[in-house]
């Protein structure tokens, strides 16, 4: 029993991608039961003894020209079949054909996994365009993910790639993707920061005389106008009293004479 053979029978039966470290840990675990003499061995095997027994591994499946082949994705490595064998294995399995994406999807797809994490409105500063129902699309498919929130008002959703877009376009990191490096660096369109509201202006206030309140003291704080007193009744101007006794005057003068006319006045008049 041989090392590669090992590791080909984890990655053959392990149900998701198994990562080196996984490998690592089964080969030292598998030892202590094992009952062989390289057991001892393989308990105190280290990292780069399981990556050089990989390496040899994949060699092995490519000089032989076997219908499948060892790849590592972004989880871990697995064993798939040949791009050559793909329309055998569409014949059999008709209902796996994966779901093709749409130009938009695509190219959302693109701006994200480049200039990662990015937000909607730089999105669709680059397309032109709403991308709200594609990004919800590349989202329910698990290729897009939200990755927090930008330091921005309002504080809008960050968007990056998952690692299931990095197994469904078959690279191992986003270093893989072509011109990674020169397409991080060109500049692109982004969105117009948000503007600010117009702030309100408040009008200073103003009394009745035009003095503003606040400066110099609000008219409440100033003295009120002394008011007239209005002259007591006892004590009313000479005048008035004059001219109240003069009707009083003519009124018993008007008495008197017709006091003389009447004619017992007459009578006595008479008897003088």
């Amino acid at each position: 029993m041989h090392l590669t053979q090992i590791i080909e029978a984890l990655i053959f039966t392990a149900p998701d991608p198994i990562s080196t470290a996984e490998i690592l840990k089964a080969v030292r675990r598998g030892a202590e039961d094992h009952a062989g003499p390289e057991a001892s061995e393989w308990q105190r095997i280290t990292q780069e003894e399981v990556e050089a027994a990989i390496d040899e591994l994949g060699e092995i499946y490519a000089e032989s020209g076997r219908a499948m082949q060892l790849i590592e994705g972004a989880v871990g490595w697995r064993f798939v079949s040949r791009p050559e064998f793909a329309d055998f294995i569409r014949a059999l399995l008709p209902g796996m054909r994966p779901e093709r994406l749409s130009p938009p999807a695509l190219e959302t797809l693109a701006i994200i996994a480049y200039r990662q994490p990015i937000t909607k409105a730089d999105i669709e500063a680059v397309r032109g365009v709403a991308v709200d129902g594609v990004l919800q699309k590349v989202i329910e498919r698990g290729l897009v993910k939200i990755g927090g929130r930008a330091d921005l008002p309002g504080r809008p959703l960050l968007y990056e790639t998952t690692d299931l877009f990095l197994e469904h376009f078959g690279v191992k990191s986003l270093d893989d993707l072509p011109n990674a490096g020169e397409l991080r660096k060109m500049p692109l369109p982004t969105a117009k920061p948000a503007e600010e509201p117009p702030r309100e202006v408040q009008l200073p206030l103003a009394d009745k005389e035009g003095r503003v309140l606040g400066e110099g003291g609000s008219a409440a704080d100033e003295p009120a106008p002394a008011e007239e007193e209005a002259p007591a009744d006892d004590e009313a101007p000479a005048e008035e009293a004059a001219s109240e006794d003069e009707p009083a005057t003519e009124a018993e003068s008007e008495m008197e004479d017709a006091e003389e006319d009447t004619p017992e006045s007459e009578a006595r008049s008479e008897e003088e």
